[in-house]
């Protein structure tokens, strides 16, 4: 009987004996109050980093070390009397807290925490928002204000943060810093916030519905598509890089830095309109994407061919392929995407697929997103901040579990798509372990494709597939493959990915900071192309890094505004000199 009272303990109760326990320092009670198979993920409440605890053994040893220091207090849970999961409130010495708790079987199977501000430097927003009154004085506007600041910033004035790159990333993180009154700069090489996207090929959509991708403080207006059109985001940032009174210097292109330890700056160069400018910030923050530089094979033969050879990052329109032979190689995102735009123009692609893919179909990937991201979800009082911590409070390792059996039921639910695409020679996979494309993006962010039209194009022979093949050589007419056969082509599109984001910092720090830092992206799953040992967080990510100063911000736009908030919290503490040391358990 008394197991069975367990087994429906609800998390008001579990919270009480929780809290009690820590109360009384007994932290062998409120860790057994764990599953074994338990996880404890923590963005910087316990750490003061990004961590995940998994099993009662880590969680005592954390509780152990951080309990006295980090010192919660005033638990409170956010759920009906009878509820095994639900929200947490709670605050530690620095700031205000939340959480969410989920048991199995009367014990915390997850347990989220997350610092949210910062005593006696919140963030002034909501109530505590400024007034927009002259000063005191009355001799100073919000323009003069404005001026004022940006003709000094970057001359007699230093950043105390440089955001380098002005994308999605880099503006919401400049948001977030303008908020919390961190002076920051961006330096961006492009000569409009948005061109990034605006430069990119003409049919490109986002692949992720509108309720997923909106930026922080600013959503996308109600009427916005669900799938938003490079050219209209472009338009949005820009706006967004107004309203938001970013200092963002355009068309300013970063050549280099190098880290002071004694005065525990850096010095970086950066030309703008031809003149090189050196800067000095205390934290520099790559907000470049979460990939390094275009990849394009070497082929045998290259130099013979007598056609045209490009990148898929240099793609822009179908149109100048008129009546021309045109090869794709690659079968992921941006592979479906140009050669659906080359069929819109007329023209019957070859793709060549060396390597299975895993492919979604842009129905049910609306599907899997409607709980969180959704006009349901809204019309339920599920706010974008709301998602985002239900998405991210479930600790990766049961994230991968979790998501092989949403495949498992994906492939029998789309057994008739998927078998269209095999059909035409098309190889699927779901996955090297089945745990599907989420697991995917977070390993390698790549060998995927979100259906918004390609495949009905594959299935039905519009595209033409070559499978399982490699590229031997290149000829002047065309390509050698590995099977024998000659492919004739006009132009060759090379949809072959992009490096590593440490590229970045080898081209433009060193070589020897690249390698101090190590691999970013990936959190050690121990599949090909992520590598081992398990780390449970994407590595080096909105976390301070093994190099002093040096940050790294990216992902899509979903973990951009999530993760922005808390990266932007950790640079905050360092600019008020707030004292929180990182907890390295090991």
């Amino acid at each position: 009987m008394t197991d069975e009272k367990a087994d429906h303990k609800t998390i008001h109760q579990w919270m009480d004996a929780y809290t009690n326990a820590l109360e009384k320092k007994e932290i062998a009670v409120a860790s057994a109050l764990f599953d074994d198979n338990s996880g404890w993920r923590d963005i910087l409440a316990f750490s003061w980093t990004i961590q995940t605890f998994e099993g009662p053994g880590a969680i005592e040893k954390l509780l152990t070390d951080r309990l006295a220091q980090v010192n919660p207090r005033g638990w409170t849970v956010d759920a009906e009397p009878d509820a095994t999961e639900g929200g947490l409130s709670f605050e530690t010495d620095l700031g205000p807290c939340k959480g969410y708790i989920r048991l199995n079987k009367g014990k915390a199977l997850t347990f989220f925490t997350t610092l949210e501000d910062l005593h006696g430097h919140e963030q002034p927003i909501g109530k505590r928002r400024p007034s927009g009154l002259f000063d005191d004085d009355k001799t100073q506007s919000w323009l003069d204000r404005r001026e004022a600041e940006q003709a000094v910033l970057g001359h007699q004035d230093q950043p105390f943060v440089l955001v380098v790159g002005g994308g999605q990333g880099g503006l919401a993180l400049g948001a977030r810093l303008k908020v919390n009154g961190v002076p920051a700069l961006i330096v961006d090489r492009h000569k409009r916030s948005g061109d990034e996207w605006r430069s990119r090929y003409k049919s490109l959509t986002l692949h992720d519905p509108v309720w997923y991708d909106h930026m922080p403080y600013i959503p996308f207006p109600e009427n916005w598509p669900v799938f938003t059109p490079k050219d209209q985001l472009g338009d949005f940032l820009e706006a967004y890089a107004q309203i938001m009174d970013l200092n963002i210097w355009n068309e300013t292109e970063f050549t280099g830095g190098s880290f002071d330890a004694d005065t525990q700056r850096w010095t970086v160069t950066v030309v703008r309109n031809g003149e090189t400018i050196a800067l000095h910030p205390v934290h520099i923050v790559m907000a470049v994407g979460n990939a390094g530089f275009p990849a394009q094979p070497d082929f045998p033969g290259a130099a013979d061919f007598t056609g045209d050879q490009y990148h898929s990052s240099a793609f822009t329109s179908g149109e100048q392929f008129t009546g021309k032979n045109v090869v794709v190689i690659g079968a992921n995102n941006s592979a479906h995407d140009i050669c659906s735009d080359l069929v819109n123009h007329g023209i019957k692609p070859t793709m060549i697929q060396r390597s299975s893919t895993l492919v979604l179909r842009g129905s049910t990937n609306s599907k899997m997103a409607r709980p969180l991201y959704s006009e349901e979800a809204v019309e339920q009082g599920l706010t974008t901040e709301k998602a985002d911590y239900l998405n991210a409070s479930v600790p990766l390792r049961m994230s991968e579990q979790h998501q092989k059996q949403i495949w498992n039921q994906i492939a029998i639910s789309d057994a008739d798509f998927y078998k269209s695409l095999t059909d035409a020679g098309f190889q699927i996979d779901f996955g090297v372990d089945g745990t599907g494309l989420f697991m995917k993006y977070l390993r390698t962010a790549s060998g995927y494709y979100i259906d918004v039209g390609g495949a009905a194009m594959v299935a039905d022979g519009r595209i033409a597939i070559k499978s399982g093949v490699a590229v031997e050589r290149l000829t002047s007419k065309g390509l050698i493959l590995s099977d024998g056969s000659h492919l004739d082509a006009d132009a060759i599109i090379y949809a072959t990915g992009f490096g590593s984001m440490e590229q970045w910092v080898e081209r433009l720090i060193s070589k020897d900071v690249a390698e101090k830092i190590g691999p970013c992206w990936g959190y050690g799953s121990g599949v090909e192309g992520d590598s081992g040992p398990w780390e449970g967080e994407i590595r080096n990510m909105w976390k301070p890094t093994k190099q002093t100063g040096l940050w790294f911000h990216g992902g899509n736009l979903q973990q951009s505004r999530f993760y922005s908030h808390y990266l932007a919290l950790q640079l905050k503490a360092r600019f008020k000199n707030i004292d929180a040391d990182i907890y390295q358990p090991n």
